[in-house]
């Protein structure tokens, strides 16, 4: 008995330092001195951020924000007033100009439509490059009688010739031009009708004075030769009456001569009355007659063009800008950053994406002063219709000297010359839009515009941007992390779009799936 009690003892005895044992390695295993717990709240040890090398296709493109507009705007005004209509109704000879039938925006003009009417009378568009500046009536010649004559002649009303001066065949298709609209020409007013009265008073008058003139100097000689008669008669007698009838004959003599030379002088003052009296009156009735006032024409250097925007309405003067004016066909309208102006050239094809997602095609137009010149921004700055010069409407040339050098600039540069500037600025860039597509109506609609300048051969190797690293002599290279450590590789360097550049090892290997690093 007390041999299985020792034992018992002895049991509990162990049992006990093991249980105390195991609790103090547990409580050791919880007990950290202040440096490890410091240690265990540090980041670990850092290392290179790295991405994969991937093998794809690339296309390089430039993308930016358009506008969609109509071209060729152009300001519409009117180079003088309109007419008064037919001879009988003078009562709005010098009455003011109001517009009685306002033009309307969005309408698409043709050759020989009536743009608006003013006062009645009608205001007529044509086709040509020289814009309409004066009135045009008989006796008038120059290139605007030329492109007038050949406007008719288009419209189905022959003038005859059309060599630039207006005769009467040129009157007689103006006539009946008017006429086939619903209007009359402008006929003679009643101030013109005065006026070649007055004119032809003054010939009569002064045919009447040289009719008196002449009358009156045959009178005076037929006396002088009675009273020479008479001298020579009573010359029969002595010597003393010899030398006193001579004496008579000297004095008669002198006076005759002079009153010849008085009626010489007032013959040629009547006739040289006459004649003027005489060219007056033909320079007068060479413009009398049917005429076309400055007003009532507008010429356009194309049509058909459309309306735009109107900026009066029936019942306003119309002296200024009474409109714009637009070619039919659209185009976009964008500016990007120089340095992408560099990479780009005119025809390269264009994606026009608008607001809803579809799509249309386009090409670059012009670049830099090319497109601002010629745009929708009327950098043309030029009236395009009567009363002021239109630039490239005016005369056959398209552009001036400068501007064509700047667009010359544009097409071997792509620039205009903002690459060799510091700090490049916005270039302007015009795209044309040959199919509008889902782009009609659309004018003023904001889209997307999206250039390809570029793509690789097939799929390359390509990396991030940031991957790439400059030595200091000028070598591209990348880090490449292989066998626990990183090594360098020279690449060169090809196509870079979004984010991504194309590379080649030139000293080294690269493959796809190596691990590039982009950061630390």
């Amino acid at each position: 008995m007390k041999r299985l009690g020792s034992r018992r003892q002895l049991g509990a005895l162990v049992g006990a330092v093991v249980l105390v044992g195991a609790g103090g390695w547990f409580a050791g295993t919880q007990v950290r001195s202040p440096a490890d717990a410091a240690a265990s709240h540090n980041a670990p040890k850092a290392g290179p951020v790295t991405v994969e090398v991937e093998r794809r296709s690339l296309t390089a493109t430039v993308v930016a924000t358009g506008t969609v507009a109509f071209t060729s705007p152009r300001p519409l005004s009117l180079a003088g007033s309109v007419g008064t209509g037919a001879v009988t109704s003078p009562a709005g000879e010098g009455a003011e100009q109001r517009v009685t039938k306002a033009p309307v925006a969005g309408t698409k003009v043709k050759e020989g439509d009536v743009l608006m009417t003013v006062n009645g009378r009608p205001v007529l568009a044509l086709a040509g490059p020289v814009p309409m500046y004066r009135a045009m009536g008989p006796g008038a010649t120059g290139d605007d009688v030329k492109q007038l004559q050949k406007a008719l002649r288009r419209l189905g009303f022959d003038p005859g010739s059309a060599g630039g001066t207006f005769g009467q065949g040129t009157a007689t298709a103006v006539t009946n031009w008017y006429r086939n609209k619903g209007y009359e020409a402008q006929q003679p007013s009643a101030e013109d009708q005065q006026q070649l009265g007055q004119l032809q008073q003054a010939v009569s008058s002064a045919q009447e004075a040289l009719l008196t003139t002449r009358s009156g100097s045959a009178g005076d000689g037929a006396d002088t030769g009675d009273g020479s008669g008479t001298g020579a008669g009573s010359g029969s007698g002595g010597k003393a009456s010899t030398g006193t009838e001579t004496g008579s004959g000297t004095r008669t003599d002198a006076q005759s001569s002079t009153d010849r030379q008085v009626q010489e002088i007032q013959l040629r003052s009547a006739q040289r009355s006459l004649d003027m009296a005489n060219s007056a009156l033909s320079s007068f009735q060479a413009t009398y007659g049917t005429k076309v006032p400055a007003g009532e024409v507008v010429f356009f250097p194309e049509l058909p063009v459309r309306l735009d925007k109107v900026t009066v309405k029936t019942g306003d003067a119309p002296s200024g800008p009474v409109g714009t004016v637009t070619g039919s066909e659209l185009l976009v309208e964008a500016a990007v950053p120089g340095e992408d102006a560099e990479l780009l050239r005119r025809g390269m094809p264009v994606e026009v994406t608008t607001t809803g997602g579809e799509k249309v095609k386009g090409k670059v137009e012009a670049i830099g002063s090319a497109a601002a010149s010629s745009g929708t921004t009327g950098g043309d700055g030029e009236a395009a219709t009567g009363a002021a010069s239109e630039g490239s409407g005016t005369g056959a040339a398209d552009a001036s000297d400068g501007a064509a050098a700047d667009a010359n600039a544009a097409d071997t540069s792509g620039t205009d010359g903002a690459a060799g500037a510091g700090t490049p600025g916005p270039v302007q860039l015009r795209i044309s839009i040959p199919d509008p597509g889902p782009l009609a109506g659309q004018a003023e609609a904001s889209v997307k515009v999206t250039i390809g300048v570029g793509a690789s051969d097939g799929k390359v190797l390509t990396v991030p941007l940031a991957a790439i690293r400059t030595s200091a002599d000028g070598k591209a290279r990348v880090q490449v992390e292989r066998d626990g450590g990183v090594r360098d590789v020279s690449v060169t360097v090809g196509l870079s779009a979004a984010g991504l550049v194309e590379v080649k090892p030139a000293g080294g290997t690269l493959e796809q799936g190596d691990k590039v690093v982009v950061g630390k």
